[in-house]
């Protein structure tokens, strides 16, 4: 099953693209593994120089999916050296965006994705850790790789870590432990944008929730893939506290009541067995620090 195309409607424009480049250090059965680095970005001309300048110290293919931007952002990315970019003619939405970088990845045959957001809330340098941790070197030949490497700001507490806004961090806890009650996932983060997943996994995927929902989408059928879950710890840093959800999302009740029933439904349409999930026969998650 792979995710679903972007709408004949709504067509993406594709510049500037390159050929799949080697993960740094990796190798997969012999051979060397090919990481792309994707970044959704809407209205993120301001953050854009400096967050691209980091990203490509660290990675080799980079992927700008330009969601409809109605600032500088097109102009701001055609001055960017070395990078690929995909535009949504409208902004379609986070959601969106990462389902065009999956399409991207699976369609370019990369073996792993990593994804970042463009706010300078992510820190590149832990781009190839990340990347690394899909197919672990030492791992026994047996064993499986990881399906989704999950960052994770609350898995540790490192020096210097931001204060998170408290609506926000209450809304994150609440709807990470809904999850984990209804999936046997065992997360302590299920919102955080850094992430790796392995591409061959990000075919099973049919997402269609084109909102900030699209992560409580993905766990529901991770889970019920019986993908392989790690998490990995990421520092905690807010710089833009005031961030839009989309209109009557600001509001935190009606942004849980959505994440709610997002999930609901989902569970509901894949016909997901919780009690089997808890058992531990559909999912299984790691934690990484």
């Amino acid at each position: 099953m792979t995710p679903e195309p972007l709408s004949s409607e709504s067509p993406c424009k594709t510049s500037d693209e390159a050929a799949p480049s080697p993960c740094p250090g990796g190798s997969l059965s012999g051979g060397t593994l090919r990481c792309l680095t994707a970044l959704p970005v809407y209205n993120e001309a301001r953050h854009i120089p400096d967050v691209l300048a980091e990203v490509r110290r660290y990675s080799h293919d980079v992927l700008v999916v330009n969601d409809g931007s109605k600032d500088d952002t097109p102009n701001v990315l055609a001055r960017e050296p070395g990078i690929t970019v995909v535009t949504h003619p409208h902004n379609l939405g986070y959601g969106a965006a990462l389902r065009t970088a999956f399409d991207y990845a699976i369609a370019h045959q990369y073996d792993v994705l990593v994804t970042i957001d463009c706010d300078g809330q992510h820190q590149p340098r832990l781009i190839p850790e990340l990347a690394a941790a899909v197919f672990p070197p030492n791992a026994a030949p047996s064993e499986r790789p990881i399906d989704i490497i999950s960052g994770s700001r609350y898995l540790h507490t490192f020096e210097g870590n931001s204060k998170p806004p408290e609506e926000r961090r209450k809304i994150n806890a609440e709807i990470t432990q809904l999850v984990n009650d209804r999936l046997g996932l065992d997360l302590t983060d299920a919102f955080c944008g850094f992430k790796a997943y392995r591409v061959e996994s990000l075919k099973q995927f049919k997402i269609t929730d084109t909102g900030y929902a699209m992560p409580l989408q993905l766990w529901v059928q991770a889970a019920a893939f019986g993908m392989r879950i790690v998490e990995f710890a990421v520092p905690l840093v807010y710089l833009d506290e005031a961030r839009s959800f989309g209109g009557s999302l600001d509001d935190g009740r009606r942004r849980m009541a959505h994440y709610q029933s997002v999930l609901d439904k989902e569970i509901e349409a894949l016909g997901f067995c919780p009690a089997a999930a808890r058992e531990g026969r559909q999912a299984r998650c790691d934690a990484k620090s």
